[in-house]
C-alpha cells in the first residue's frame, strides 16, 4: 500500500527539482538540536552553528531550543501560545502560501516534531525531508553557509488542540479501551531496566512500546505496509484513538507523524510526556 499522506514527507531529489526551479513559494528550515551529556544526564544545544558551517542552500534556521519552545515552562520543549508561535513563524518567514519544508542535520525527530507544531497551527503545505541533510547530500546537493533570512510572512495561526494531549487527558485514557498510549523510547527506558533521566522508571500505566526508531530505516521512514505492520502487531489499530509520549514530546512526533502517514487522524502527542509524568508520585506508572 502507498501512504495515504504522502505529501507529508519530501524526497531530496524532489526538493532539489524544486530548488533548482526557484519556486518561490518555497521555505526550507533546518531544525536540528545537539543532544550533549552532561555530568547530570543531557542537555539540548539548538544546532544553529552546525548549520551556519553548512546547510541546504538558502535555507532558514528554526530553533527549537529558544524560539519555538515556551521559555517560561520548566519542562524542556513546551509548545508556545498561539500568539508567539504566530510571531515566530511569521518572523521566519512563512506565509499562508509557503511551501514549507522542514529538514534535521541529526535525527529527523526534530523535523517531525517541527512538523507537528506547524501543522497542528492549521499550516497544510508542510513536509518533512525524508532522511534529512544526509539524502540531500546524497543526491548531489550542494551545502552552503547558513545566512540566509527569508522576508517576513502572513501566516495565521489557528492552533488545533486536538493534535496535542495534556496530563488530564493521558490519566483519562488509562483503562479507556477506546484510546491506544504509546511510549516511543527505547524499550529498556519503557521496560524501566535501563536508568531514567526523567526520574521514575518506567512507562505510564497502561502504555504501549512502539520505540521511534523501529519505524525508521537507515534515517528514512519505513514503507507504508512495514509501518501499518508495526502499529497492528502492538494493537494499535484495534482502537480508534492514539496518545504518543516520549521523554519531552519529540520522538513521540515520530509515532505520530507515521499513523498520519498511513492515514490514522486521531492522534494526539503529550507534549509533557515523561518529564511532566515521572515527576509526580501521584501519577500511575509500570515497569517490566
Amino acid at each position: 500500500m502507498d501512504y495515504t499522506h504522502p505529501e507529508y514527507l519530501m524526497r531530496a531529489e524532489a526538493l532539489l527539482k524544486q530548488l533548482r526551479a526557484g519556486d518561490a513559494t518555497l521555505r526550507i528550515y533546518d531544525c536540528s538540536v545537539e543532544i550533549r551529556r552532561t555530568m547530570s544526564g543531557f542537555t539540548a544545544v539548538s544546532g544553529e552553528k552546525a548549520w551556519r558551517r553548512g546547510s541546504i542552500p538558502g535555507s532558514g534556521f528554526m530553533d527549537l531550543v529558544s524560539v519555538f519552545s515556551d521559555s517560561s515552562s520548566e519542562l524542556g520543549f513546551t509548545l508556545p501560545s498561539a500568539e508567539a508561535l504566530q510571531e515566530a513563524y511569521r518572523k521566519a518567514g512563512i506565509g499562508a502560501d509557503s511551501q514549507v519544508v522542514l529538514y534535521s542535520a541529526s535525527h529527523v525527530m526534530w523535523a517531525t516534531r517541527a512538523w507537528w507544531m506547524l501543522h497542528s497551527c492549521g499550516h497544510q503545505r508542510v513536509s518533512v525531508l525524508d532522511g534529512g541533510l544526509e539524502a540531500w547530500r546524497m543526491v548531489g546537493g550542494r551545502l552552503t553557509p547558513g545566512e540566509s533570512e527569508y522576508p517576513p510572512g502572513d501566516f495565521t495561526v489557528g492552533l488545533d488542540k486536538s493534535m496535542w494531549a495534556d496530563q488530564r487527558q493521558v490519566l483519562e485514557a488509562i483503562g479507556d479501551e477506546e484510546v491506544c498510549t504509546v511510549n516511543a523510547l527505547p524499550n529498556g527506558l519503557h521496560a524501566g531496566t535501563a536508568k531514567s533521566p526523567y526520574g521514575r522508571a518506567g512507562h505510564i500505566a497502561g502504555s504501549i512500546n512502539v520505540e521511534y526508531d523501529s519505524l525508521l530505516r537507515d534515517g528514512h521512514f519505513k514503507n507504508a505496509d512495514d509501518i501499518v505492520s508495526a502499529m497492528e502487531m502492538n494493537g494499535m489499530f484495534k482502537v480508534p484513538r492514539t496518545i504518543a509520549y516520549c521523554g519531552a514530546g519529540i520522538s513521540a512526533t515520530i509515532d505520530a507523524f507515521a499513523l498520519k502517514l498511513v492515514g490514522r487522524d486521531d492522534v494526539r502527542v503529550y507534549d509533557g510526556s515523561l518529564s511532566e509524568w515521572a515527576s509526580d508520585e501521584c501519577l500511575p506508572m509500570e515497569v517490566g
